[in-house]
């Protein structure tokens, strides 16, 4: 089974974690989040992030890890760069809550096949939704004796 790391502007990764043990609570040891702080430096989240990707690796039964972060550029993003190898490790961006939970449904998968997962779930999981809920519709003014005949 693969794990699934979180690294992501402070406080996004442990929220979206919670979020994913609320849905899985089986989860816990395969999803870890670290959390980038405004004003660290990058290299003191590459330590805990190489730290973080060891334990999941070192897990009994792990197959890979994957690697979600936030904004492609930014440095959660450039310090996942660092860690991920490409062959034991994969790395997608743009990490969201279905994107995260496809990932955890699907983490028995192999790596290339979850990470694509993951992807499919997260642009699956934007959409623009329309709302027709009668209060947010145009009313429609009744004009008094306009088409309305009294029997």
């Amino acid at each position: 089974m693969n794990g699934i790391l979180i690294i992501a502007h402070a406080p996004l990764a442990h929220a979206l974690r919670e979020c994913a043990l609320h849905v899985f609570p089986d989860c816990g040891p395969s999803v870890v989040a670290i959390d980038t702080a405004p004003h660290a430096p990058p290299e003191e989240t590459l330590a805990a992030a190489r730290i973080a990707l060891r334990q999941l690796r070192d897990r009994p039964g792990n197959d890979g890890v994957v690697v979600l972060t936030d904004v492609f550029g930014a440095t959660p993003s450039n310090v996942a760069q660092k860690l991920v190898d490409g062959l034991n490790s994969r790395l997608v961006t743009g990490v969201n809550l279905p994107m995260l939970l496809r990932a955890v449904s699907y983490r028995h998968e192999p790596l290339e096949a979850l990470a694509s997962r993951a992807v499919t779930g997260g642009t699956q999981g934007v959409m623009q939704v329309a709302v027709t809920a009668p209060q947010n519709q145009t009313r429609r003014h009744h004009v008094k004796d306009q088409h309305d005949h009294q029997q």
